[in-house]
């Protein structure tokens, strides 16, 4: 895997505690973890580790602190491994120390988030490393999970991609239905920029060279190039000569990515680093009590 991204900076407070005061809330129901209150004594303490059993990238050990912190600030957390580390399988990621029924009643809160989270970032990496030595950047989409957008993207970061935008106010993205409710690509940007911000971006949906060679006449910032094959991408890079950004999207065969970042684009979109990017499978095991850190 490629390099380490540690330049992302973990997501504010107050962004992540609604968030996973929300995922506690959701969990922890009307009554608490009445498993563990009624099985564990209060005065009892475990040590964990936290190992994935395969490989990965580490994501979302900012929204484990949260978790932890809202649980039980007796909860002691030491890290060996920090956000964007590609991990070995079952080498230790952090060791978690406290009351017992309160690491219970966090873990599969944490673990949710964390397996959740650093599966996108495994899914990136591994994309991003057959793009090596072309200048095309991976891009995620707006296909993420409701209520978990800022997490999954901060995943795709760490990853080694890039965001596409967070929301419908980022950017305008004029797409098909836009442009079928308007009447025609060159009034969609003409009433794009009559309402454009001087910091706001214009990017347009095409689905042919057709449509392509009228979006060009008044080129906006960026072109989404949407379900098109190889030979219509290198078509489409010829035509443009850089006047815009050029984005792959729609359909993306992780297989033939270089092939797609080989034709000259600027970017290629893939909405399955979000919507479909499996689990990492990280465990919460216990620690023998004489074993050393």
């Amino acid at each position: 895997m490629s390099r380490p991204n540690h330049d992302i900076a973990p997501l504010p407070n107050v962004l992540l505690d609604p968030i996973v005061i929300a995922a506690l809330t959701e969990d922890l129901g009307r009554g608490g973890d009445i498993t563990s209150d009624a099985l564990i004594e209060v005065t009892h303490t475990s040590r964990l580790q936290l190992r994935p059993r395969r490989p990965g990238v580490l994501a979302g050990m900012d929204v484990l602190a949260r978790v932890l912190h809202h649980v039980d600030t007796n909860i002691h957390l030491k890290v060996y491994h920090r956000d964007g580390d590609a991990l070995d399988a079952l080498e230790t990621i952090a060791t978690l120390e406290g009351p017992t029924r309160s690491l219970l009643t966090a873990e599969r809160t944490a673990l949710n988030f964390l397996t959740r989270l650093s599966g996108i970032a495994t899914l990136t990496r591994t994309m991003v490393d057959q793009l090596e030595g072309r200048p095309t950047r991976l891009a995620c989409t707006r296909k993420t999970t409701p209520g978990l957008r800022a997490l999954e993207k901060r995943a795709v970061r760490l990853g080694g991609g890039v965001n596409h935008r967070l929301g419908l106010d980022d950017a305008m993205l004029i797409k098909d239905n836009h442009i079928a409710a308007v009447g025609s690509i060159r009034e969609a940007l003409a009433r794009a920029r009559a309402q454009l911000g001087h910091l706001r971006m214009i990017e347009l949906e095409v689905d042919t060279l057709k449509q392509l060679e009228e979006a060009l006449e008044t080129p906006p910032h960026a072109i989404l190039l949407d379900n098109m094959g190889l030979e219509d991408l290198r078509h489409a890079v010829t035509m443009t000569q850089g006047r815009c950004l050029l984005t792959a999207s729609g359909g993306v065969d992780a297989q033939h990515l270089r092939e797609i970042a080989e034709t000259g684009v600027d970017l290629i979109a893939v909405g399955a680093l979000t919507h479909s990017a499996p689990q990492l499978d990280i465990g919460l095991d216990t620690i023998d009590q004489d074993s050393p850190d």
